[in-house]
């Protein structure tokens, strides 16, 4: 297969995710299926993309009305019954809920009722493609595809490996989301979190760790964070990510990377009450009045922003150590284009006089592991380890 055979594209979830990554692919051109388990959910769905079309694409006139009706009426279709929706389609993308039984229920029933050629990505943040890839007959066609919200406007896509994903496939899926009009960065290696969420997996239980240890306040660290650039503040990004997804990406690396990932207490005790962020209207913040804005006069010196830099660096070199990226550009490209960054961690590296130093002290001051320097930085091979990459 090659990217011109991709006609037809199902996606799987009308939440979201789903029906935004289903508009780009309209956008695009392909035909689509959305998909979901009631036939409420894919009229939800729908509905939300006809509304997006209007207001950010044709009131702005950047479609026609009759683009908007061929998209919603030729191109489009809408459909529960799972061997209908994806039996004759090219690509596959599922945005199901982050449960890995339900993820392994869907790829064995895709595998079941797809042609043998059909590619099988998963929109998963954190979970391994290579665990979907063993309920199928056709590992080499299973791929990572992850997505950044909201899908329309957020540049990066991830396009993962697993463990048998053939080269093919992983090229296929590299020019389709660049048709799309997306960036895609690779990932050669199934490993958790991928790029973006694994380099401020770090950072996110720095500030974790900030607040349990009560070295400042929220609205403190997001002043000092937005001071010198930052486009959103930590917890401010946090409420908006949403706290109950936020704890289950930490149980997850706590679970398969390190216990130091495991969600701190404050966290624990806000999805508990079920103050989840924006979507509930309170977090860590209260938002029932809109996003929140950030007091810029309580920037403060007990934390320093480039901590979160630094820890961010050192997981980028373990993500290269491991052979999980290609170079330290593509960690760069990730972080910029989905985490809207003006500059990647590396490129920020020069802030550093003694980065070994800095780490060694955020283990201790934090009593994390996971900020410890890794083998490179520990060994002062830093400066020629990327060398190598420009060779």
């Amino acid at each position: 297969m090659n990217v011109d055979d991709i006609k037809k594209v199902c996606i799987l979830g009308a939440g979201a995710m789903g029906h935004g990554i289903a508009e780009v692919a309209l956008l695009s051109g392909y035909k689509v299926v959305l998909r979901d388990i009631e036939q409420k959910f894919v009229d939800k769905g729908i509905q939300a993309m006809k509304e997006n079309f209007e207001k950010f694409y044709l009131q702005k006139g950047k479609i026609t009305e009759e683009q908007l009706d061929k998209m919603m009426k030729e191109q489009l279709e809408g459909i529960v019954d799972m061997k209908k929706a994806v039996s004759n389609v090219d690509v596959v993308i599922e945005a199901v809920p982050e449960v890995m039984d339900i993820k392994k229920s869907v790829f064995k029933e895709l595998d079941e009722y797809t042609k043998k050629d059909t590619i099988l990505a998963s929109n998963t943040s954190y979970m391994s493609i290579s665990e979907f890839a063993k309920v199928t007959a056709k590992e080499d066609k299973v791929v990572g595809m992850h997505w950044f919200n909201p899908p329309t406007r957020m540049k990066l896509v991830e396009v993962i490996k697993g463990d048998k994903t053939s080269e093919e496939t992983m090229k296929v899926m590299r020019d389709f989301t660049e048709k799309l009009g997306k960036v895609p960065v690779r990932v050669e290696k199934d490993v958790p979190g991928f790029i973006v969420n694994r380099i401020t997996a770090p950072s996110g239980a720095l500030f974790g760790a900030i607040l349990d240890q009560k070295v400042a306040e929220p609205e403190e660290v997001d002043a000092t964070l937005m001071q010198v650039g930052q486009p959103m503040g930590a917890y401010v990004l946090f409420d908006y990510v949403g706290l109950d997804i936020l704890s289950h990406g930490q149980e997850y690396c706590a679970k398969v990377i390190s216990p130091d990932y495991e969600p701190p207490k404050f966290l624990k005790d806000l999805v508990d009450k079920g103050d989840l962020g924006m979507k509930t209207g309170k977090g860590i913040y209260d938002w029932s009045a809109g996003r929140p804005q950030i007091d810029m006069s309580k920037a403060t010196d007990k934390v320093d922003a480039t901590d979160a830099v630094a820890v961010q660096i050192n997981e980028g070199v373990k993500l290269l150590e491991q052979g999980a990226v290609k170079s330290p550009d593509d960690i760069d490209t990730a972080m910029k284009y989905g985490m809207n960054m003006p500059v990647g961690p590396f490129e920020m590296l020069g802030m550093f006089d003694d980065l070994k130093g800095r780490l060694e002290d955020l283990a201790k001051k934090y009593n994390k592991e996971i900020f410890a320097p890794t083998k490179t930085i520990k060994e002062g091979k830093l400066e020629e380890f990327l060398a190598s990459f420009k060779k």
